[in-house]
């Protein structure tokens, strides 16, 4: 049976491609998308879109039809996901985190051992920086039995891109649900990063961030730099930077907020908004920041059991999850709006194991 998902659902972008992409590749259902970012303009296909499903597609020796930039509509026919090592390339500076979130699922549940690396942008806008998907999302699939590792092996900015990121995963056959409703705060991280910048600008990043985050009432604030120039193998081809704030959990878990550097944008004012962001979802108590809600989604759906969060909000990006992933796998979710507290998210889980 074909399995048909209209891609102006929801937020009506790339979210819902990415997920129905991954969950009928894992579930070995063919799947027919159109109307593919019909609330995007230009609409259609980007590369990194395309990307991210030959990634998919090559993992899984898929037949696939539509692939080209503006296409509206895609058709996709997958077998189990395959061991190996593979090489993507987004071609422009399309983020590496975005081609990973439909990729990582179907690597785990591959028949063995996968090495991949994918080249691209890294430190992108309107997407989560891959050190976020290496310091906050890892961890927490971590608890769900995920086992993948991560290295930025060269840093890619806009215009060319061109970072390199190379991921390792080890088969597993089952996910375990995750409960994450409370926690407290045990100390807070700031890292500021730049490439082909005079050094003083990580400084003052990460310096501002500190300042705020102390007068917010949390002492126990450190700091870390990174500021690469030529010669460095891991500095990208473009200058750019950027501030990701982690907050360390009592649970064992890491929520994260960031903020990327823009021409003509004091270092300080980068700091600013990181800090903003990270008040303002710290103001609900809840221990599960945005991004990390929405990266979830499909691991709760796949889960052997019941999950529960407690998120700061529910994006638009989450809650077009929820529809894609329910709808295709049968998932139960169940969403709580909390007030100030932020939103609970609960799903009973397929239990899903490999074909």
């Amino acid at each position: 049976m074909v399995r048909t998902v209209d891609g102006s659902v929801g937020e009506g972008g790339g979210q819902v491609l990415r997920y129905a992409v991954s969950t009928c590749a894992l579930l070995g259902e063919e799947l027919r998308v159109y109307n593919i970012r019909a609330k995007r303009n230009p609409p259609g296909l980007r590369p990194q879109h395309i990307a991210a499903i030959r990634a998919v597609a090559e993992v899984c020796d898929a037949y696939v039809e539509g692939l080209s930039v503006g296409s509206s509509t895609i058709f996709l026919r997958c077998r189990r996901p395959r061991a190996g090592r593979y090489s993507f390339d987004t071609g422009t500076a399309g983020s590496t985190a975005l081609v990973l979130q439909s990729l990582l699922p179907v690597l785990c549940f591959a028949d063995g051992e996968c090495e991949v690396e994918l080249r691209g942008g890294t430190n992108n806008p309107l997407a989560p920086p891959i050190d976020y998907i290496e310091r906050v999302l890892l961890p927490a699939l971590s608890k769900m039995g995920v086992r993948a590792e991560l290295e930025i092996v060269r840093r890619g900015f806009y215009p060319r891109g061109q970072g390199i990121v190379r991921v390792r995963t080890r088969p597993i056959i089952s996910i375990r649900p995750i409960q994450v409703v409370e926690a407290g705060i045990e100390g807070i991280e700031v890292f500021a990063y730049s490439c082909n910048l005079p050094d003083h600008i990580v400084s003052r990043m990460a310096s501002t961030a500190s300042e705020l985050l102390k007068k917010s009432g949390f002492r126990e604030v450190t700091l870390e730099t990174e500021a690469l120039r030529k010669g460095d193998p891991k500095n990208s081809v473009d200058p750019g930077t950027g501030i990701l704030i982690v907050v360390r959990l009592d649970n064992g878990l890491l929520m994260g907020f960031d903020a990327l550097g823009e021409r003509g944008v004091p270092a300080e004012e980068v700091a600013k908004r990181a800090v903003r962001e990270a008040l303002d979802q710290l103001a609900s108590g809840a221990p599960i920041d945005k991004h990390l809600a929405d990266q979830l989604i499909i691991w709760m759906a796949l889960a052997a059991g019941e999950s529960r969060i407690r998120a700061t909000t529910l994006t638009t990006h989450a809650s077009t999850g929820i529809t894609v992933v329910g709808d295709l796998t049968g998932a139960k979710f169940r969403t709580t709006e909390l007030g100030p507290r932020g939103v609970e998210i609960s799903c009973q889980g397929i239990a899903y194991t490999p074909r």
